[in-house]
């Protein structure tokens, strides 16, 4: 573990949809997870609800990548990633821990506040020293409120 690698802990970087997430990428996102909750797709059922309007399927407003504009990555992968200072190693997600707070709405304009919260390694018996990478993402909508927190845990395997 070196001083380089720990002093990207605490980095943190935002990105705001340029548009409101919308009905339509709502109802794609359940139909794709196979979710038929009419919460998710029909507007008139859902105006008879406490919710008042369509909203998302939870996972949704971590799973979207509407925020971010890159190309692809040589993996294929758009999303957003820590350019960590690591020698070659194995990518492995260890996890995701999820906090929501308050439903996702077509009309929200997400912005997403990515952080990294800790680096750590740990020396293992069959794969030598690991790196575990901790970040946080907090997801709130176009009146500052949290929707969201998605707690990821990867680890870097030589």
């Amino acid at each position: 573990m070196t001083d380089e690698l720990k002093s990207w802990i605490g980095r943190e970087v935002s990105y705001t949809a340029p548009e409101e997430l919308g009905a339509a990428s709502i109802r794609y996102f359940a139909l794709a997870i196979g979710d038929e909750n009419p919460l998710f797709h029909d507007g008139a059922y859902a105006r008879t609800t406490s919710h008042g309007a369509t909203i998302a399927p939870p996972t949704l407003v971590c799973e979207t990548n509407q925020f971010f504009r890159n190309p692809p990555d040589e993996n294929g992968y758009i999303g957003h990633h820590w350019p960590l200072p690591l020698p070659s190693s194995r990518f492995i997600r260890g996890g995701n821990e999820y906090e929501f707070h308050q439903p996702v709405r077509a009309d929200d304009r997400i912005t997403m506040t990515w952080r990294l919260a800790d680096i750590y390694e740990r020396q293992t018996s069959s794969a030598g020293t690991m790196i575990f990478v901790v970040s946080e993402a907090r997801y709130t909508n176009q009146r500052g409120e949290l929707l969201a927190v998605n707690r990821e845990t990867n680890i870097h395997k030589p």
